[in-house]
């Protein structure tokens, strides 16, 4: 059972530690694919956060995750899904990611890209996503908004 959480809001200060949490969290990933560079990976994040499109995942007040939802025309990208390590494996990250999927009333698909090898694509294929395509470093995938699971958690987007 996942602990208690909430979603709120981002912040235009949210962004720092928010970089700092996705450089901790896509390291190995990103270190086993020869692509780890402490500043580049905090400053794409940074470059690219958009608080208005961002929520942070709290547990007992305290921040431990981020989340993204960016709306294109045709379809809707979950980005920037990051969990502090000793919240992950607790069923947290399924529970916002279905909660996540089933807030947005939308017809538009949801898609996403994760690194190649990452165990994170596991999450994603549990709660409803399939392969879409790939290249040498990133899996992306897509979920259709008619194949949604049954949201879990209590807040909302």
């Amino acid at each position: 059972m996942p602990p208690v959480w909430s979603l709120r809001q981002s912040l235009p200060s949210d962004a720092s530690w928010i970089a700092e949490l996705r450089a901790q969290v896509m390291r190995p990933d990103l270190e086993r694919l020869g692509r780890w560079d402490p500043v580049r990976v905090k400053q794409r994040f940074l470059t690219g956060f958009h608080p208005a499109h961002t929520f942070v995942i709290e547990v007992e007040a305290s921040a431990v995750g981020a989340i993204a939802v960016r709306p294109e025309s045709d379809e809707q990208w979950i980005e920037h899904f990051y969990l502090a390590p000793e919240y992950q494996g607790q069923g947290l990250g399924s529970a916002v990611l279905r909660h996540v999927l089933m807030a947005q009333h939308d017809h538009r698909p949801f898609r996403l890209n994760v690194l190649q090898g990452s165990p994170a694509r596991r999450l994603y294929e549990r709660n409803g996503f399939v392969h879409e395509h790939e290249d040498s470093i990133d899996v992306f995938l897509v979920a259709e908004t008619d194949q949604k699971v049954v949201p879990s958690g209590t807040c909302s987007l």
